[in-house]
């Protein structure tokens, strides 16, 4: 895990939930994956969408060429960990595809608008992922 990312979630664990720097003001959460090839735990802070029932987040790697390695982790465990605020909860992953990933992901860009600016940023289609109490 990157020093930046470590310094992310201590700053949420310690502060119920709350950031600042790069994700001031927004909405983040921690997931927690099993490693596609280690199987060890890996924690990511990532902005998400309430959605309902569903939380949605959003595989843009800041527009990256490639996927982050926590989807490739969920797509091969899709339980995971989150933590909201002061809540840890586990929860089922299903990646989000056609018009419904679209109509998701035009949310995101319309709440922030650098998700549209990472998805001029890369061809790949970047990925919506809807995560479920367990």
């Amino acid at each position: 895990m990157n020093d930046m990312n470590q310094k992310i979630i201590e700053e949420f664990r310690g502060n119920h939930g709350k950031v600042g720097g790069w994700f001031e003001n927004s909405p983040v959460l921690l997931l927690t994956t099993t490693g596609a090839k280690s199987g060890r735990p890996f924690t990511t802070p990532v902005m998400y969408l309430a959605d309902g029932d569903r939380t949605l987040i959003f595989a843009s790697k800041a527009g990256a060429p490639g996927h982050p390695d926590w989807y490739f982790n969920l797509v091969a465990n899709p339980t995971v960990t989150l933590e909201v605020g002061d809540e840890k909860f586990p929860a089922k992953a299903t990646v989000i595809t056609g018009a419904e990933r679209d109509e998701l992901y035009a949310r995101q860009v319309a709440l922030y608008p650098q998700f549209g600016e990472y998805e001029q940023k890369t061809t790949r289609k970047i990925p919506v992922v809807a995560l479920t109490r367990a």
